[in-house]
């Protein structure tokens, strides 16, 4: 029997509703609403999701009601789980596009932040931070951040570099990004160890957590995700014509040199953003694009903001297990999302194995 192509086969309906994206926008922030709002509310303090809306309202409104939650709730809703919540929707939104993005830009299925080394190279900018700088943020232009956009641009360019220089496939690139984390880990690993004071700082921030959340880690991905996804979004028709030559790009309206200069910048920053505030947190930016290719389309019209609304989604679901899992205990959000994420990593392998063969 002829091998055919990973693709999954929808019904008539579901296709016929994937003509009108309006509706499925629709469908999916009301999702994204619905999901924000169960991990707000459930924790060892488990919350009615209508209490939740209306002391939201009332926060940001000032219109009063009589509300029925005690004062413990109410700072337990507003200081601590809204706003890990929504630093871990964030976080998701982040990682999802970027990976998204270096997939259009290398025209590689597997290129995401860990495999280029874009993750790495924001962890040992951070560490470096934390380290030299104290861990202060100084707001969205603080040292941790800054630091890590410096590293995952450089580890990134550096395996697309030698990538080039070897003129390898697609693969030299992913071998050339997994060496660059490698060689970037080490670093990270010998100041590590040469810092002992910091060892347990740095630790806990590499196994990926969302524990230590304030407004405050809010207040800084906020504006860098807006700002890097509206000109990301620029340049999706851009990131189509990718999927062609560049000659051929060009023929038709694309300029793919700058589109590469300015997507791999943004989703570098992206990516250093969200590494810097919630620790090395994986396979976001692999499966949650793949997720959306097989379901919506290849389109970047539709990858990147359903990217965006579905990293949301899986990270703030992978919170709400972390933390609940085990309770009172946690576990590092990292582990969730290698749980979810290795199988489906050995899957996609599975199937692009059946494409190429």
């Amino acid at each position: 029997m002829e091998k055919k192509a990973a693709n999954i086969v929808l019904s008539e309906p579901i296709r016929q509703a994937f003509k009108f994206p309006y509706i499925l926008y629709f469908f999916l922030i009301v999702l994204t609403l619905g999901i924000f709002l169960f991990s707000v509310s459930v924790g060892p303090a488990n919350i009615f999701m209508i209490d939740i809306i209306k002391e939201i309202f009332l926060r940001t409104t000032g219109l009063g009601y009589n509300s029925e939650l005690s004062e413990v709730h109410s700072q337990i809703i507003m200081n601590w789980r809204l706003p890990r919540t929504l630093l871990g929707f964030f976080v998701g939104a982040s990682l999802a596009v970027a990976g998204a993005s270096y997939q259009g830009v290398f025209k590689n299925p597997l290129a995401d932040p860990f495999l280029l080394g874009a993750a790495a190279g924001a962890g040992l900018g951070a560490t470096i931070a934390i380290i030299f700088f104290n861990s202060n943020y100084y707001g969205p232009f603080g040292a941790i951040p800054v630091a890590s956009f410096f590293g995952a641009l450089l580890a990134v360019s550096l395996a697309a570099s030698i990538a080039q220089v070897t003129r390898g496939s697609t693969a030299t690139l992913l071998l050339s990004g997994v060496a660059t984390a490698a060689f970037f880990t080490a670093c990270q690993t010998y100041l590590m160890q040469q810092n002992l004071t910091s060892f347990r700082e740095i630790y806990s921030w590499l196994v990926g957590s969302l524990a230590n959340s304030s407004w405050k880690e809010v207040l800084i991905i906020a504006p860098y995700f807006l700002f890097c996804y509206f000109i990301i979004n620029l340049f999706k028709n851009d990131l189509d014509l990718l999927r062609f030559s560049d000659d051929e790009a060009k023929t038709l309206g694309g300029s793919p040199r700058r589109t590469r200069v300015v997507v791999i910048i943004l989703a570098s920053l992206l990516t250093a953003i969200a590494v810097s505030l919630s620790g090395l947190i994986g396979f976001v930016g692999l499966i949650i694009p793949h997720i959306v290719r097989l379901l919506f389309g290849y389109s970047y019209r539709i990858i990147l903001p359903f990217s965006a609304l579905l990293g949301g989604i899986f990270l703030c679901l992978a919170d709400l297990l972390s933390r609940t899992v085990i309770s009172p205990a946690e576990l590092p959000i990292g582990v969730i999302t290698a749980f979810i994420g290795a199988p489906f990593f050995w899957w996609l392998l599975y199937l692009l194995k059946q494409k190429f063969d």
